[in-house]
């Protein structure tokens, strides 16, 4: 082999190596936007489970407190009505206020079953309490996705970029599987596939 062939060959192992750098490289890339996203992905999903959980908590205590203010309308309208039987000769005009209270007692308690219009019944409270809570589980179950893709990212650079320099194969295929992984694992924290 003359020296003009060997240059040929060093030079064309070496822009095939550069070739397999470069490719690497722009896998490295690829891998580290996505391990921005999924990290992205995983920062909003732990802070909406925090928010909805919030949200339910507060929705929960104030049906709490609906339910504690209707049960006192309606022990105050039962105090009335018994009020009225033990005084039966109790002068009209005090039977017609009594009565008046007791009415009054009776709608208002009623009226915390349910305000559609306010949407502050105890049954509109309830199911926005549920809702809250269902959003918040579905971002429960999109975090843990968000951690396997960030993990599996990391660890792909990090033999990706090991590949390059020690130029080894199996590296750069335990990478690229590695990366893909993340990748799908990624896509599933937000769309929840499986």
């Amino acid at each position: 082999m003359e020296a003009h062939e060997s240059s040929e060959l060093i030079e064309h192992a070496e822009h095939g190596g550069d070739k397999n750098k470069n490719r690497t490289a722009l896998m490295i890339s690829i891998l580290a936007m996505v391990l921005a996203v999924s990290s992205l992905g995983g920062s909003n999903s732990a802070k909406e489970a925090t928010q909805e959980n919030i949200l339910a908590a507060n929705a929960y205590a104030f049906y709490q407190a609906k339910a504690i203010r209707q049960t006192s309308l309606k022990i105050a309208a039962a105090d009335l009505e018994l009020q009225l039987l033990r005084d039966p000769t109790m002068p009209a005009t005090a039977r017609e206020a009594f009565q008046k209270k007791i009415d009054e007692y009776k709608k208002t308690a009623d009226r915390y079953e349910s305000e559609p219009e306010t949407k502050e019944g105890k049954k509109e409270l309830l199911a926005r309490a549920k809702a809250h809570e269902a959003s918040r589980d579905h971002a429960l179950r999109q975090d843990p996705w968000f951690d396997y893709g960030e993990g599996m990212l990391q660890i792909a650079i990090v033999l990706l970029s090991v590949s390059i320099i020690g130029s080894i194969p199996a590296l750069f295929l335990a990478g690229g599987v590695l990366g893909f992984l993340g990748l799908l694992s990624t896509i599933n924290g937000f769309f929840l596939l499986f």
